[in-house]
């Protein structure tokens, strides 16, 4: 197997002899044997899984513990186990197309209350711990929402707030929406235009973040992002395949 250098092995991938030693210190990569001067004797194994490493960081995937499940996934390469890599691997696929499919559904559930459904309509008067009782999300959580915009509500002359059916409405579009994971931004610009344009695309609006907006996170692209995220898991496991096949035995050991 062949042997390198600190510099040698950061030079051939394109990064910073001192990216090499923070992969080390992380344990994205395993402790390299030293020689008497000190100096790291890196492998053909350390090349590859600093290879591997780069692959799965590319995606900034923050989204219901997928950025740490590739994580995991790093570092059981790095141990040589490349069968349980391999299998964490296709659970963290698996996973980025259950949330393509979760991305999807909200928008769905979007459409389908901004068509005019409404089955569930009544008159109904509710307060803020009703309405959170009613969604089942916590009273933190709505006025967080309605401190960033998304929701103005009504008030009693005694200063309580009042939310009304159509309150409830917007608000499940926004919940449907943050339970897939797009940002209070991402959701006050669609709610905004399709206020002006009833006959928008959700999928255009929500998926284009404006050069002027104050927040631009990961999740504004969603189901962009996660489209990528899928080609990069895939990319993934072919690479944990051909490690596998280089490095039949251990190669830590």
């Amino acid at each position: 197997m062949n042997t390198y250098k600190t510099s040698e092995i950061a030079h051939s991938i394109g990064i910073h002899p001192n990216t090499v030693r923070l992969y080390e210190e992380l344990e994205l990569i395993p402790r390299p044997k030293r020689k008497k001067n000190g100096y790291r004797v890196f492998t053909d194994f350390h090349m590859e899984q600093i290879k591997f490493a780069r692959i799965a960081l590319k995606i900034e995937v923050l989204q219901n513990g997928l950025r740490k499940q590739a994580i995991t996934i790093i570092k059981t390469s790095a141990l040589g186990d490349f069968a349980k890599a391999i299998s964490l691997t296709k659970h963290y696929l698996q996973q980025i197309r259950n949330e393509q499919e979760n991305a999807e559904e909200a928008i769905a559930i979007t459409e389908k209350l901004l068509s005019g459904d409404r089955r569930e309509a009544s008159a109904v008067s509710l307060s803020r711990k009703e309405a959170a009782d009613y969604l089942q999300i916590s009273m933190d959580t709505l006025r967080n929402w309605e401190m960033n915009g998304l929701l103005t509500v009504k008030r009693k002359q005694n200063g309580y707030r009042v939310y009304t059916d159509e309150d409830i409405r917007r608000l499940k579009i926004i919940r449907s929406l943050r339970c897939a994971n797009y940002s209070l931004s991402a959701i006050l610009r669609m709610l905004n235009t399709l206020s002006q344009n009833p006959g928008a695309d959700i999928r255009l609006v929500i998926d284009t973040p404006k050069e002027n907006d104050d927040i631009i996170s990961v999740c504004d692209k969603l189901l962009t992002s996660l489209q990528y995220a899928e080609q990069n898991a895939k990319i993934m496991l072919s690479h944990l395949y051909k490690m596998k096949k280089q490095f039949p035995a251990n190669p830590t050991l």
